[in-house]
């Protein structure tokens, strides 16, 4: 019950402050002839602004008290005035709601003023400003509060909801024109059509940045999920916004195009009556569903995002996928038909409208080339789907989920796939199709985590591969599928060298835990906005001479914001980890070295040496340089890289460029997708 109040108060106050704010643009505009502020239509709508301003005032008071039932957690106090002073003078929530409260009460201030002087145009510039700041306001509560708050952030936010409220707003101010006759024969007269006309010309080039603005809100909410659009009650909210917003764009261009016109075009008192009852009815419904899309906003605003929202379940048996389908033979031909198609079909609505088609072939024609666009385009990119394909992962992608697939890999897939997963394994000459090679090809990258979980759950038709549910544990599936992306991942890390590419951070090494010989302990994620990493793999005795650099150049390195981890890649006791550590000033790891080395020795490859036959071989020594941001910048195997940090001043001229970077990227995922 709750919902439905907060939902409803947030609803009204928008919806109140929306027509403010429109109305006061509307009449702004429409004021360049002082008369229009005489006029009947102009006096009725500013009654209504006082009221207005109640019900806003009133919908954030439901807004407060329900937001405070809901934070607390505790339901009574959505009626106790104690608890909503706390939630305001303690929360962020609540200096925000006060915030929109002031504005609120100068808006009210502003439009009794506005009651009680003679009206000059600049009145209702002054009321629209008012009016502008509790929706700006508002703004910086919804999913926006959520990102970065800087003014690139905020404003797609805030001009979706301005311009959303100067063609909104505006209707009942259109309404009231329209319905208010003075002779039986001619509905409007000329100063009315004049202000009528005025709106409809600044109405399309606002409903565009609507459009445009709202695009980019969406796609921040979405990112890359747009399965999601189908598959969860923020897409499908949105699905029907959009329906309903393509109903009023149609609206709004028939009144535009043809039903405005007649006022003036035409002496024929019928077709100006026809006009007049066509506008009455459509913009009327206009409004209704301007309504609808705003209760629809609300609800939105208040609902997980796309981007959030978890789909354990997908509904359909395919998916679309462009990554997973391109390279396929005429794949590339048929989509870019169909786009062909699709443009066709946007070329034909243009030439219907300049040539003046008949009704069913001004419609019929683009509808037939879309219909006939999506036939051609789209099954080529069609591909099996799961119900676990886009179900997140619930194992992080870190070194010990890694080291143990690497495990249930060996004991459980080598057979087919090869000690390497590259498709070569012992057995792999008896299957058609032969095994897929999870390394050196894209598969692992061109499927989603849950295609390879359902896989390794109940194994893949007519392709001789098992089911493994009975032997692994849903954990262990999942950490097989994080190491087979870490095998991939590492593959893809063969360009890597020691020299860092300026500005282009796009590996996403494995998270991990560790605890050191001097009694440290942390997270790599710990290091994330404050230190660049050097991980270091050693072996001992023959890292020795490394280990000896590195502990010389520590200080310079520290004072270029950077700390090394030592991870030893062999077995050693105790007394042999207090041997290499003494005198080193940074960190030997202990435990955790075995899942921190099983994991960055996929990441071992080089351009020149591939490393793919066998079981491959294993250097003796690895550097990793990961950044601030937490990305794989580079990599050192002696050895193998000529030119290499062996030289200090090599590696510090690196530390200084990652160091002058700002972030490019948001942090790497913790979890494979």
């Amino acid at each position: 019950m709750i919902e439905i109040v907060a939902t409803f108060a947030r609803w009204s106050q928008l919806v109140a402050n929306l027509i403010i704010f429109g109305s006061c643009v509307f009449l702004a505009i429409a004021g360049q002839q002082r008369a229009v502020f005489e006029s009947s239509w102009a006096t009725r709508l500013e009654r209504g602004f006082p009221w207005m301003v109640g019900v806003i005032l009133i919908g954030l008071l439901g807004i407060l008290a329900t937001t405070t039932g809901e934070a607390t957690g505790i339901v009574a106090n959505t009626w106790r005035p104690g608890a909503w002073l706390e939630i305001v003078q303690q929360t962020r929530v609540g200096h925000m709601w006060a915030t929109r409260a002031v504005f609120a009460l100068i808006l009210l201030a502003v439009i009794l003023y506005l009651q009680h002087v003679y009206r000059v145009r600049w009145h209702y510039i002054l009321c629209a400003g008012a009016a502008a700041l509790p929706l700006i306001a508002g703004s910086l509560v919804s999913h926006s509060a959520a990102e970065e708050m800087s003014v690139i952030s905020i404003l797609p936010y805030a001009l979706h909801i301005l311009l959303a409220g100067i063609w909104f707003g505006a209707l009942p101010a259109f309404l009231l024109i329209i319905f208010s006759k003075k002779e039986p024969d001619k509905p409007l007269d000329l100063l009315s059509i004049e202000s009528l006309k005025k709106f409809s010309s600044i109405a399309l080039p606002a409903m565009v940045i609507i459009i445009a603005t709202g695009v980019i809100v969406a796609d921040r909410m979405i990112e890359e999920d747009y399965h999601a659009l189908v598959a969860s009650s923020y897409g499908w909210l949105i699905n029907i916004k959009l329906s309903v917003l393509a109903i009023v764009l149609v609206i709004a261009y028939r009144a535009r195009s043809k039903w405005l016109p007649l006022f003036t075009q035409t002496s024929n008192v019928e077709q100006v009556q026809s006009g007049g009852e066509h506008l009455k009815k459509w913009v009327g419904i206009e409004f209704v569903l301007a309504v609808i899309l705003v209760l629809l906003a609300t609800i939105l605003a208040n609902t997980i995002p796309a981007k959030h929202a978890m789909v354990e379940n997908w509904p359909y048996s395919f998916r679309f996928s462009i990554d997973a389908t391109w390279d396929e033979p005429n794949v590339p031909l048929f989509f870019w038909s169909g786009v062909a198609l699709f443009l066709m079909a946007a070329g034909s609505i243009w030439l219907g409208i300049k040539n003046n088609w008949e009704k069913k072939k001004k419609i019929g024609i683009p509808v037939a080339l879309v219909v006939a666009s999506a036939a051609v385009a789209l099954p080529p990119l069609a591909i099996d789907a799961y119900p676990e394909t886009y179900q997140n992962t619930p194992v992080p992608f870190d070194a010990i989920s890694i080291s143990n697939g690497s495990v249930f890999f060996a004991e459980n897939c080598t057979t087919c796939h090869g000690p390497q997963g590259k498709g070569n394994g012992i057995a792999a000459k008896a299957f058609n199709p032969p095994p897929a090679d999870l390394l050196t090809e894209p598969h692992t990258a061109r499927h989603t985590a849950g295609d390879f979980f359902h896989w390794l759950t109940y194994g893949i038709a007519e392709t001789g591969m098992p089911g493994f549910s009975s032997n692994l544990t849903e954990e262990d599936r999942w950490d097989v599928v994080n190491y087979m992306h870490a095998m991939s991942r590492g593959y893809q890390a063969r360009l890597l060298s020691p020299q860092v590419v300026a500005e282009k951070p796009s590996i996403g090494p494995p998270i991990f835990s560790y605890f050191a010989h001097d009694g440290s302990s942390g997270y790599l994620k710990d290091f994330r906005q404050k230190k660049n990493v050097v991980l270091v793999l050693f072996t001992w005795p023959q890292s020795d001479e490394r280990l000896e650099e590195l502990k010389a150049a520590y200080s310079r390195l520290s004072e270029l914001n950077t700390i090394v981890l030592a991870v030893p890649m062999n077995q050693l006791d105790n007394q042999e980890i207090m041997e290499i550590a003494e005198d080193i000033p940074f960190p030997v790891v202990t435990e955790g070295a075995l899942e921190i080395k099983n994991s960055y020795i996929l990441y071992r490859r080089t351009l020149t040496h591939p490393d793919i036959l066998g079981e491959g071989i294993i250097p003796e020594h690895l550097e990793f340089l990961i950044d601030r941001f937490g990305y794989l910048r580079a990599r050192l195997i002696p050895g193998i890289d000529e030119n290499g940090w062996e030289d200090i001043n090599f590696l510090t001229r690196q530390l200084v460029q990652l160091n002058s970077e700002k972030e490019i990227l948001p942090p790497p995922s913790d979890h494979v997708h």
